[in-house]
């Protein structure tokens, strides 16, 4: 089986790098890209680009998308063989909306000691006392600072933008809930879940980087929900 890893805001390809290790041991190919965050120009379309041709031509690929990229999978899935969308802590698009348009509540209720910075050339930074805080806080402190220390500035056509699709990919699905998540709350996410993707959410223990924080449990639970269990289908 093929995975197609979409990272989410502030990340690159190399926040999926243990979790590939593992789907590889399990006999699995996967790919993963740089998406453009520092472009301000860039959105799901552009994204969405980069993720199909990373793809192996002919391949169908389960597609997994991490918070913001949740934003892109769908579109990646209408237009390259999809087996399944899986929404890991994701924010999930609505038809003709922009995501900010939806006026979705993600916030945890925690508060970092040092929050996100907004730039004037409208992208944002976290410092690396809050994204240890916010992002790494259940990793081993090796991993968490050295995952703090390769974030990116973050532009948000992504979420500004009106999504590129017309209706929701026709394929299955399934949500990944993180329930120590400090960055997208389980409210939002069980919420989305079942009245935007019409199914339960399927839960993992952790924060917001299960892929640095527990990445042999994530990769046995992404072989799961995409082997066709009850939780990834839609009902």
């Amino acid at each position: 089986m093929h995975f197609a890893l979409v990272h989410g805001a502030y990340h690159g390809a190399w926040c999926w790098d243990m979790l590939r290790t593992e789907l590889k041991r399990d006999g699995h190919s996967t790919s993963a890209v740089d998406l453009p965050c520092e472009d301000p120009e860039a959105g799901a379309e552009c994204y969405a680009e980069l993720v199909v041709r990373a793809i192996p031509p002919g391949t169908a690929a389960v597609l997994v998308g991490h918070s913001p990229g949740g934003l892109t999978i769908p579109v990646v899935a209408s237009r390259t063989p999809t087996l399944m969308t899986v929404y890991l802590c994701a924010l999930v698009p609505v038809p003709a909306l922009s995501f900010d348009a939806q006026h979705a509540n993600i916030a945890t209720g925690f508060h970092p000691s040092a929050p996100a910075i907004s730039h004037s050339d409208g992208s944002a930074s976290w410092p690396e006392a809050g994204a240890l805080e916010v992002f790494y806080h259940d990793c081993e402190p090796k991993i968490a600072r050295d995952a703090a220390g390769r974030r990116r500035r973050q532009h948000w056509r992504a979420t500004q933008e009106v999504t590129p699709l017309h209706e929701l990919p026709a394929v299955s699905a399934a949500y990944i809930l993180c329930t120590d998540d400090r960055m997208v709350s389980s409210e939002y996410s069980r919420r989305s879940s079942q009245k935007l993707l019409g199914f339960e959410p399927v839960e993992i223990r952790g924060g917001h980087s299960p892929f640095l924080a527990h990445p042999r449990e994530l990769a046995t639970l992404l072989e799961r929900v995409s082997s066709g269990a009850p939780e990834g289908t839609p009902g």
